[in-house]
């Protein structure tokens, strides 16, 4: 194959001696088929229809069997419709309009599920805000979204569920496929997140392409434990509910605890979860996770799926599938998927799901051959409307499809990946400055503007090291950067996950001899080391012994008991 492609670029340099090197094509007309229109033959019919549609007749199909579970609240589909339907309403009689935008800030929970059903019926999106980001952080999406209304009172929720019973029928509104479905926000590189806008017609196609793969019974119960603020919580939310079987729904803080959801899963007979790689890691070290005998998928994504851990999976539940999916915020969830069996090696990400098609590009936007790295980028009816108010950005990522119909879009994920010779698709790492850490899609260069906005910090440079986040300062002339200081000035506008694991300080930064930054150069932090830095010691003899403990398990010298762990 190599010396095929060898011998048609001679041909067409010496055909053509003025043709620079990199216009020439070494692709077959059958590898161009099969890049381009095989391994994209995607195309599926979909109905035109919205979530609040497909809900609504799945309620009217099997009004009597269980929707929701949440703690010991149990609600069938009739009751939690009607539910729905009464703070639809509600929304709809506080000006909530097509097209609008709810925020919700409540915590995992029964309440949760109907406001987001009831924003959907009220024909508006929903913005999550997380309840334990920082109140500034929140404060600058609900400027940015500008939402209609901010549902945050769980009691005012209940008391509108104790309503008349006839706000229980669903409300008429002019809803289509091409209204958004909900705005969740990522980091930005400008230093600001960026609200992405996910229509309808997107979601709807990712959810019916996931029944007609995975086939939800009305034996099926699916876990709900993603944060709403995440966009795995989607399809958690509205697959089972759009399919006739049930959604159990985690306790508030509980998708952290391994040894929670192992109960949770085998007391409420839970068949399929999603876990991001990392979390899967530690869920496979509980010692009761074995016996999730009821479990029979798992889906992860968020992270690059390794083989080890794929292999530890089936040796632990044997009699569970594996799924590894991939898919960025900007195009509902995830467009491919990839079945890991027990000796299936490297895992890759797959193929795309329906409607979509998936292209490896070099710099000049042109198809890659099988086996060479690309930027990956995303075209198909799953595609984000783009990012809320930021039509600079949304042109940068969105771009023309040269290979499609005119005006269509398609996404520059800034991933790299490749194809195999069957048409499977190979995840590669990044393009960009960008870095996953524990599933979460980060942007440095919003933890360094963050980071420079500290009166003492001149200049910072954020980058990730096994999977923690690890910041380098510069201080300010004739300033001294206090580390603990550092950190909670960060905690004010930063949420926990990008909170830099390690602060370190540096006269200045390290540059290669062409003036650029020598990441290779930078020093590796102490993470032991700065656990401790600046903090109090044990004032009592629990303490003594909880912070000994602590220090043991962690392999550091000290422990004190400012140490956020």
């Amino acid at each position: 194959t190599f010396l095929g492609r060898w011998v048609r670029l001679l041909e067409q340099v010496s055909a053509r001696p003025e043709l620079p090197v990199g216009r020439a094509d070494i692709l077959t007309p059958e590898e161009r088929r099969q890049l381009l229109a095989d391994w994209n033959d995607t195309g599926r019919d979909v109905p035109a229809t919205t979530l609040p549609e497909l809900f609504a007749a799945q309620a009217a199909r099997t009004p009597e069997a269980t929707a929701l579970v949440a703690g010991t609240e149990r609600l069938s589909y009739a009751r939690l419709d009607a539910r729905a339907n009464r703070v639809a309403h509600w929304l709809i009689a506080q000006g909530v309009r097509p097209g609008d935008t709810v925020a919700v800030a409540l915590p995992r929970s029964a309440e949760l599920v109907t406001v987001l059903l009831a924003t959907h019926k009220a024909g508006a999106a929903y913005l999550p805000l997380d309840l334990d980001y920082p109140a500034e952080r929140t404060a600058f999406m609900c400027r940015d979204a500008e939402p209609t209304y901010v549902v945050d009172d769980l009691d005012l929720i209940s008391g509108i569920l104790e309503g008349e019973d006839g706000d229980a029928v669903a409300p008429v509104v002019a809803s289509h496929p091409g209204l958004p479905a909900y705005v969740i926000y990522t980091s930005g590189s400008t230093g600001r997140p960026k609200g992405v806008v996910v229509p309808q017609r997107a979601i709807v196609n990712r959810l019916l392409w996931m029944q007609d793969e995975y086939g939800l019974g009305p034996d099926d119960r699916v876990l709900q434990k993603t944060p709403s603020s995440f966009d795995v919580s989607v399809w958690e939310f509205f697959w089972p509910l759009i399919t006739g079987a049930t959604l159990v729904v985690a306790e508030p803080g509980g998708h952290k605890d391994p040894a929670y959801l192992s109960r949770l899963i085998q007391t409420e007979g839970v068949t399929t979860v999603h876990f991001v790689p990392s979390m899967l890691d530690t869920f496979l070290a509980e010692e009761s996770t074995a016996h999730c005998a009821g479990l029979t998928r798992v889906m992860c994504s968020g992270e690059a799926l390794p083989a080890d851990l794929a292999a530890r999976f089936h040796d632990t539940l044997p009699h569970a599938e594996l799924h590894n999916l991939y898919g960025p915020t900007e195009a509902a969830v995830d467009v491919t998927f990839w079945h890991s069996a027990a000796d299936s090696g490297v895992v890759p990400i797959g193929r795309p799901v329906w409607n979509t098609r998936l292209y490896v590009l070099d710099a000049a936007l042109r198809p890659v051959a099988p086996g060479a790295p690309g930027e990956l980028y995303i075209a198909g009816v799953q595609l984000a409307h783009g990012y809320l108010r930021r039509p600079g950005v949304t042109a940068e990522r969105f771009v023309a499809n040269p290979f499609g119909a005119p005006g269509e879009r398609m996404y520059r994920t800034g991933d790299l990946a490749r194809w195999t010779t069957d048409g499977v698709l190979q995840f590669l790492g990044r393009a960009d400055q960008q870095v996953k850490i524990r599933g979460f899609r980060i942007e440095p260069a919003e933890i360094e503007a963050a980071l420079t906005t500290h009166p003492a910090v001149r200049r910072a440079l954020v980058v990730a090291r096994d999977n923690n986040l690890v910041a380098y300062a510069v201080p300010a002339e004739d300033a001294e950067i206090d580390l603990r200081n550092l950190r909670e000035h960060l905690r004010t506008t930063l949420p926990d996950h990008m909170i830099p694991a390690a602060v370190v300080p540096l006269d200045r930064l390290p540059l290669t001899p062409n003036g650029k930054v020598d990441r290779a150069a930078l020093p590796v932090p102490d993470f032991g080391a700065l656990v401790s830095e600046g903090g109090r010691g044990p004032r009592s003899a629990p303490e003594v012994a909880l912070c000994e403990v602590f220090a043991e398990v962690l392999g550091v010298e000290r422990v004190g008991i400012d140490d956020d762990f």
